[in-house]
């Protein structure tokens, strides 16, 4: 099932995808319990909200909506760096393998849609645009040290972001060049666990095209480090709460890991797939 957030005119919901070009909304009554799609992970809803759009009138092409990030605001965007044997593009060299998860915080001001416009920066610090295309754990249920044997029993679904980075900031520090805003983007939407393959995560496959060609190709077997493994990690220092996103990390082939470097300009579009989610699409704005 493709859960998913959206804007139309003064009105903002969530609803249910089908057949890729329509959004079914829920009834108000299911409404009136979980009011947003936080509150559907947080009460294991996913079988109830089926239940609840099955048979409703499809209500919205999907081609009148703005498609929204699909988490709310209170919730954490965790991003896993190096988690990829690569050239680093900071440096064009692949560095060793770390000896720890190395994690940081995405602001939601860094974050926007499927479809939206990315955001070029003013100055300088646009001559180092990247993107990173990434394999996105949703967390349904919550914890705190949670073991790596159960840990996937807590991922509800998965998403795909792309997360931009101005690689001359990142050089001034992480937080600095990974939270300029409307850099990077998450969506178009949540594809719970009963349609992902949890029995065969590590042939998850994600590629990114800019302007349609082949930029990076993995999958979730090529990771260092496990999605078990991040979510025991990411829980042991802080809680994850229902909604919560681990960006999972990004393979070779960012612009900058280019010689010479192929750092995005205005117009380039950006497209990332998850092979059973779809594809996050977004162009740059000038």
């Amino acid at each position: 099932m493709k859960i998913a957030r959206f804007s139309c005119q003064s009105h903002t919901g969530y609803g249910v995808v089908v057949n890729d070009d329509h959004l079914v909304e829920p009834s108000a009554g299911f409404l009136s319990r979980y009011p947003d799609i936080r509150s559907v992970l947080a009460a294991d809803a996913t079988q109830a909200l089926a239940q609840d759009v099955a048979g409703r009138p499809a209500g919205f092409k999907l081609e009148a909506l703005r498609l929204l990030p699909p988490l709310a605001t209170e919730n954490k965007i965790v991003c896993v760096g190096i988690n990829y044997r690569k050239k680093y593009p900071l440096e064009g060299m692949p560095p060793p393998d770390p000896e720890h998860i190395i994690v940081f915080a995405k602001e939601h001001d860094a974050i926007v849609g499927h479809g939206e416009g990315l955001e070029l920066p003013l100055g300088k610090a646009a001559e180092s645009f990247d993107y990173e295309g990434e394999i996105t754990l949703v967390i349904g249920k919550g914890g705190r040290h949670i073991a790596r044997e159960t840990a996937l029993s807590h991922v509800a679904g998965i998403t795909i972001f792309n997360d931009g980075s101005v690689r001359g900031w990142q050089k001034h520090s992480v937080h600095a060049g990974k939270n300029f805003a409307r850099s990077g983007s998450c969506g178009p939407w949540i594809v719970t666990i009963d349609d992902i393959d949890m029995d065969h995560l590590g042939q998850l496959a994600l590629s990114t095209r800019v302007n349609g060609e082949l930029r990076q190709q993995t999958e979730v077997s090529q990771m260092i480090f496990a999605p078990d493994e991040l979510i025991a990690y990411i829980s042991h220092f802080t809680p994850l709460h229902p909604g919560d996103l681990i960006a999972t990390g990004s393979p070779e082939g960012a612009g900058g890991s280019f010689s010479p470097t192929r750092f995005l300009k205005a117009g380039d579009q950006v497209e990332i797939t998850v092979g059973g989610v779809g594809t996050l699409s977004n162009r740059v704005d000038s």
